[in-house]
């Protein structure tokens, strides 16, 4: 376990690809192989998709909750089952939960529905949002 006062190193941008293997990710998240395949029998939000020979592929997601867990453990001092606790209560993927959204159902009407989208999501139609009504502020 790390010391307490010790800062850890910054972790390297997650590339934009679709499976990172077991070395990829203990590069990643600065993170050792075999505690990876710990955390993966520990906590059941982390499961990477297993192919040929057993051999583990991590998704975008994967990484995200690595990262979550090594934070929660090493950063923040919680137990493993206290992480695990925590990792419960936090919504996976970036979810908030509910949102209200406007869409335009088949006979032209604006309606909103009740749909779950991440926080990104939303924050990108929110801005879009905003810039349509300022273009129509300002016509040609």
């Amino acid at each position: 376990m790390r010391p307490a006062d010790k800062p850890l190193a910054a972790l390297p941008e997650i590339p934009r690809k679709r499976y990172f293997a077991i070395g990829e990710v203990s590069e990643l998240c600065d993170v050792k192989p075999h505690v990876l395949r710990y955390w993966e029998q520990e906590f059941p939000q982390l499961k990477p998709v297993k192919r040929r020979g057993n051999r583990r592929y991590y998704q975008q997601d994967d990484v995200q909750m690595v990262r979550r867990i090594r934070s929660l453990l090493y950063e923040q001092g919680f137990t493993i089952g206290g992480a695990r606790q925590r990792l419960k209560e936090m919504p996976r993927n970036g979810h908030d939960g509910v949102r209200s959204i406007s869409t335009v159902v088949a006979v032209g009407k604006p309606r909103t529905i009740e749909v779950a989208m991440p926080a990104r999501v939303q924050e990108i139609k929110n801005l879009r949002d905003e810039l349509e009504s300022l273009l129509r502020l300002f016509p040609e």
